[in-house]
């Protein structure tokens, strides 16, 4: 059996397999929104809450790998601990608690989501843009099959932009709308930074994977039923939302449907941020992918235990 710890900027996550004849099967996933990258735009460093709940966090899930007959276990870290002034005292503190974390570039962490994307897509060479908003960092990739044509990573994230913009949001109508409208503009131009490499190569379909795109999925599909618009993550449905979106602030009572409560101070800025990449790179609709990076660790993992070497150089020799 393996096991793949993926420490996200938002999220933890623990997911266990079982490998037999040549694939894998599922046993147990386990998530924790830990927010390891909270306060990190301002402070530069994992601050001592956020820290203290990460180490709670593994605790938990070396509790869950006791119960398994765990053959390999890989943890992976991404931008919190590629970022923070104080990474190394956190590795050194999961280190005690017998977890050794590789902490992945942002470029392998768009390989790694790249693979997880397409290992639940129909083995061909259909070109694809891929997208992964995390916490702290937004990953792209463009390819057909196994082949990654292009691939950037973006200091752009649903923490990080919360912490920017919505720390403290507004509470007039007028002023949470502007709010919204620079934060949308702000992301956009940070993904104008590629947009131009990444028409250079046409795709024919594109998805969105991890958390934000999720939520966000969910409350796209609620809205679709209203309004008989087209399946997926349209950019014309996501538009229409803002006016919903707002009353989440404006009205505190005010449930917005597919939003699960957990993710409620996370809808603006994801929001603001896929609207932004959507307008910037003239993506008009994407899909939604289940399967993400822990799944493209798995990949990797694998690869590693067949040639009796290391995931990370599966992954850094591919």
């Amino acid at each position: 059996m393996y096991a793949c710890i993926d420490l996200g900027s938002n999220s933890f996550h623990l997911l266990i397999a079982r490998w037999h004849q040549g694939s894998y099967d599922i046993v147990e996933r386990f998530s924790e929104k830990v927010q390891l990258g909270e306060g990190l735009v301002e402070g530069g460093a994992i601050t001592q809450r956020a820290f203290d709940r990460g180490l709670a966090c593994l605790d938990t899930f070396r509790q869950a790998l006791a119960r398994y007959p765990i053959e390999r276990c890989w943890a992976v870290g991404t931008n919190a601990l590629r970022t923070a002034s104080n990474a190394d005292q956190f590795l050194r503190r999961a280190s005690e608690k017998g977890f050794v974390i590789d902490v992945v570039p942002g470029l392998e962490e768009a390989a790694l989501v790249y693979a997880g994307v397409i290992s639940a897509l129909p083995a061909d060479d259909t070109p694809r843009l891929v997208i992964d908003i995390g916490g702290g960092s937004t990953e792209l990739v463009i390819g057909a099959g196994q082949h990654r044509l292009q691939s950037h990573s973006m200091a752009i994230g649903c923490i990080s932009w919360r912490d920017s913009w919505f720390t403290n949001p507004p509470r007039t109508e007028s002023a949470l709308s502007q709010c919204l409208d620079d934060a949308v503009l702000a992301a956009a131009e940070v993904f104008s930074a590629v947009a131009r490499e990444l028409a250079t190569t046409p795709w024919q379909e594109a998805y969105a994977s991890s958390g934000t795109a999720k939520m966000l999925s969910a409350v796209c599909a609620h809205k679709r039923q209203q309004k008989r618009s087209a399946p997926g993550v349209t950019l014309e449905t996501l538009q229409s939302l803002k006016t919903d979106i707002m009353k989440t602030v404006l009205e505190p009572g005010f449930s917005l449907p597919g939003l699960k409560n957990g993710r409620r101070e996370l809808i603006l800025p994801g929001w603001a941020v896929l609207n932004g990449f959507m307008t910037a790179c003239q993506v008009t609709d994407i899909n939604f992918s289940p399967s993400a990076l822990r799944e493209g660790m798995l990949h990797y993992l694998t690869q590693a235990s067949l040639t009796g070497g290391s995931p990370l150089h599966a992954l850094r020799g591919h």
